[in-house]
């Protein structure tokens, strides 16, 4: 069975090796692969890619969301979601720290790196 952590290292892996200039921006991000839901209702075998950037790269990832998609759909992925991880972080409702709190780590890596 195909996990969701093999699905994330198949789609950098291809970013990786077939584009350079996105992988560039990826490389500074945080991604990971997610079951679906519509409505809160769980969709079987249906998941998605979702990137945590740093506030820094938002704009330039974003950017190269219809490469992401076509990876993505390549791999039998749904949909690529783009997340601001630096504006995550500072939400002060955000319960991520508590919830998720290896994610929550991650992500502060991610944000305080300052690669260009």
């Amino acid at each position: 069975m195909i996990t969701e952590e093999d699905l994330a290292q198949q789609f950098t892996l291809i970013i990786e090796q077939a584009h350079p200039r996105a992988w560039k921006l990826l490389s500074q991000c945080y991604i990971k692969v997610l079951n679906s839901k519509s409505k809160g209702a769980y969709i079987p075998h249906a998941k998605y890619i979702r990137i945590y950037c740093p506030d820094r790269l938002i704009a330039a990832i974003v950017a190269e969301k219809n490469l992401l998609i076509e990876v993505a759909e390549y791999l039998g992925l749904v949909e690529v979601v783009c997340v601001n991880a630096t504006n995550l972080l500072s939400d002060p409702k955000s319960q991520i720290k508590k919830v998720y709190p290896q994610l929550w780590l991650d992500l502060q890596w991610i944000v305080t790196q300052n690669k260009e």
